[in-house]
């Protein structure tokens, strides 16, 4: 039995990170200070001995193991755009002073670490789709520059940490990513649309919607995520759906799986948001044998009956 320790364990993606090594029956650790991560996303797992959900800001400290760790994974950072641009300080301490108080933790333990990065470290790419070798186009001081170049220095120190101390390190960047346990107010356009189409409420799209995205499905997410762990590479490794998608079509989807009548009306682009965004995964299937097995109908159709409860709970309260 391995023990795992996970920053980020409430929230969208870690809490399945979570439910993932305890069906593989390691001991969980998870660090969370809840700013944007539900106690909810774990409630199914209280009374589960091999688990603990532990109140932690990361970028301030980390608690003391008694005992050895072996897996470090960082995923703690608000995600999405409302969320970081509310947490803007927030979100580069935990890019910076939490990936550091993470690897540290890591270090003084020699267990391996891995961070979550994303694929805002391309920004709006002048290059497309997006290998691991495009150093981005990235405005380092706009209105999303909070999140981006703080998983850019998460990257960066990671590395460092790898080259002068040898720490055993990995580098995931996550694409557009969707499933259970997403927020439906977080600002992110797959939630906000299901959450539109299932009230019966006007489809917002920005920009006409000729922007493109890559949406992956959660559980293909985590497979990726556990393979990279596995693999001897310390680099950055694309994880993402290549099955790219204009916004627009992506609201005619939602809107067709959910049969919904919902119009869909156009507002203006916000700044400095990327009008292309489609992984190169060559990496991913060469070094780990990965590669997306959900397609996004089949994903749309997965997570409709969790935006089906999610909209109705609201509704009621």
């Amino acid at each position: 039995m391995r023990r795992v320790v996970i920053s980020g364990a409430a929230g969208f993606i870690g809490s399945h990170l979570v439910d993932h090594f305890i069906q593989q029956g390691e001991m969980v650790y998870g660090l969370d200070n809840l700013c944007t991560g539900r106690t909810e996303n774990v409630d199914h797992l209280k009374g589960e001995s091999r688990f603990a959900l532990m109140n932690y800001d990361v970028a301030v400290r980390v608690p003391y193991f008694p005992v050895p760790v072996d897996l470090v994974l960082h995923f703690a950072s608000p995600a999405s755009p409302l969320d970081y641009a509310h947490l803007p300080l927030e979100t580069l301490m935990v890019g910076s002073d939490g990936t550091r108080n993470m690897l540290e933790l890591a270090r003084r333990h020699r267990a391996k670490f891995l961070v979550a990065s994303t694929s805002e470290v391309y920004g709006d790419p002048q290059v497309h789709p997006q290998k691991e070798d495009y150093w981005g186009h990235v405005n380092p001081i706009g209105v999303r520059s909070q999140y981006d170049e703080a998983k850019r220095f998460g990257e960066a120190l990671t590395m460092a940490y790898h080259r002068k101390l040898g720490l055993d390190t990995r580098i995931v960047r996550i694409f557009n990513t969707y499933g259970p346990r997403m927020r439906l107010e977080d600002g992110r356009c797959l939630p906000a649309f299901f959450k539109q189409a299932l009230s019966g409420q006007p489809i917002t799209v920005f920009g006409g919607g000729a922007q493109t995205r890559s949406f992956q499905y959660v559980s293909d997410l985590i497979a990726g995520v556990t393979a990279l762990l596995e693999a001897d590479y310390h680099g950055p490794v694309n994880i993402g759906n290549p099955e790219e998608v204009t916004v627009l079509e992506l609201a005619k989807e939602i809107v067709a799986v959910t049969g919904s009548v919902s119009k869909i009306v156009a507002e203006p682009l916000p700044q400095d948001d990327p009008m292309r965004r489609c992984p190169d995964i060559s990496l991913a299937k060469r070094l780990l044998g990965w590669e997306p097995r959900v397609r996004r109908a089949q994903g749309l159709a997965l997570v409709l009956p969790y935006f089906q409860n999610e909209v109705s709970r609201k509704t009621l309260i």
